[in-house]
C-alpha cells in the first residue's frame, strides 16, 4: 500500500510531548533576583503619588550629604554672607523675632525655598544630621559643606590688607567648640583668617558655626596638608611666627614682633605644640597667669589676640 500522506499546516499542539525541551535546565529566579527587578520596582515608585513634603530618594541623598546650620545667629550671619544653600527651615509658630524676619527676607530674596515644619521635625532633621539636641531656636539652614581656603591665597589676602598681616594657626586642636571661639575672637580682633591642618584637626562644621555665632561665614579658614611647610611657606613671605605655650621663653607682653606681620600659632587641648611646629616658630610665647592653672586654647588665643591688637593700637597713636 502507498504510504499515507501527512496533514498539511500547522497542528494544535504536541500533546504534552514537548514539554521536557521547555523546562529550564535549573529552577526560575524568583522576581527579587531578577537584573531588571530593581529598575522596574524604581519606576513604579517614581509613578506611585508621593506624601506632601517627602523628597525624592535622589533629592534626600543630596540632602544627607549636605550640613544643617541652625541657631538664629548663625542662620542669619551665614545668609547675610551669601553662603551657599538650599533650604531654610522654619518651625511653626515662632515668636516675633528680628532675626527670624531677616532670616525668611534674605532666603526669598537669594531664591532660597522657606519651608515651615513643626518643631517636632526640626529636631529631627537635627539629629539625622549627628546634632541631636541641638538647640536650633526654630531655624536652621541646608548648606553645603565648607569650603576650604588655599594657604597661599589666605597669605595673598593677608599681604594685600591695608593692615599688618595677621593669621592664627591651629596645630592640633581637636574640639569644634575651640575651633569656633577662636574664629570668634581672630574676627573681632580683625585677624585675616584661620590656618588648620588637614589631619588630626577639628574642621569646620555645625558645631564650629554654631560656637563661631556666625563668625566663619566672613573669616577664611586654610586648610594645609602640611602645617609645618605652610608655616616655613609663611615665613619666607615677611611674616613672623609666635607659638604660645606655657614653657614659652617671652612673655606676651614683652614681645616686640606683635607689631609686625604675624602668625599666631596656638597648640592642641592637651599637649601643646608639636615638636616640628615649635622648632618652626621665631618665638614661643607664654601668657602670664597666676596659680598653677592652664589656658584653654580658645581663651589663650583670644588673649594673644587682644594684646596684639593693644599693641598695635598703642603703635598706632
Amino acid at each position: 500500500m502507498p504510504a499515507k500522506k501527512s496533514k498539511k499546516g500547522p497542528t494544535k499542539g504536541s500533546g504534552g510531548k514537548g514539554r521536557r525541551s521547555l523546562e529550564g535546565k535549573s529552577g526560575t529566579l524568583p522576581a527579587e533576583q531578577r537584573h531588571w527587578y530593581e529598575g522596574k520596582q524604581r519606576a513604579r515608585a517614581a509613578k506611585r503619588p508621593r506624601p506632601a513634603g517627602e523628597a525624592p530618594a535622589r533629592q534626600q541623598r543630596r540632602a544627607a550629604d549636605s550640613d544643617l546650620l541652625v541657631g538664629r545667629n548663625p542662620v542669619v550671619e551665614a545668609l547675610r554672607a551669601g553662603m551657599p544653600a538650599s533650604r531654610l527651615f522654619l518651625a511653626n509658630s515662632l515668636d516675633p523675632d528680628e532675626r527670624v524676619t531677616e532670616a525668611a527676607r534674605v532666603a526669598g530674596d537669594r531664591g532660597i525655598e522657606v519651608v515651615e515644619v513643626t518643631r517636632a521635625e526640626l529636631d529631627r532633621r537635627c539629629e539625622s544630621n549627628g546634632q541631636p539636641g541641638a538647640a536650633h531656636q526654630g531655624l536652621a539652614l541646608q548648606v553645603r559643606p565648607y569650603r576650604y581656603w588655599a594657604v597661599e591665597d589666605l597669605l595673598d589676602r593677608a599681604l594685600e590688607s591695608d593692615t599688618a598681616p595677621l593669621i592664627v594657626a591651629l596645630d592640633g586642636v581637636t574640639d569644634p567648640h575651640n575651633l569656633g571661639a577662636v574664629a570668634r575672637s581672630a574676627a573681632a580682633f580683625d585677624a585675616h583668617g584661620l590656618v588648620i591642618p588637614e589631619r588630626r584637626s577639628a574642621s569646620v562644621n555645625m558645631t564650629a558655626w554654631k560656637t563661631s555665632a556666625g563668625t566663619l561665614a566672613r573669616l577664611p579658614v586654610a586648610q594645609a596638608t602640611n602645617l609645618t611647610r605652610a608655616l616655613e611657606a609663611y615665613k619666607k613671605a615677611g611674616l613672623f611666627v609666635v607659638g604660645l605655650d606655657a614653657g614659652g621663653d617671652t612673655s606676651l607682653p614683652e614681645l616686640e614682633l606683635a607689631t609686625g606681620p604675624l602668625v599666631i600659632v596656638v597648640g592642641s587641648e592637651g599637649k601643646g605644640l608639636s615638636r616640628l611646629v615649635r622648632e618652626s616658630c621665631d618665638v614661643v610665647a607664654s601668657i602670664p597667669i597666676g596659680g598653677a592653672e592652664s589656658l584653654n586654647a580658645s581663651v589663650a588665643a583670644g588673649v594673644a589676640l587682644y594684646e596684639v591688637a593693644r599693641r598695635r593700637g598703642t603703635e598706632s597713636e
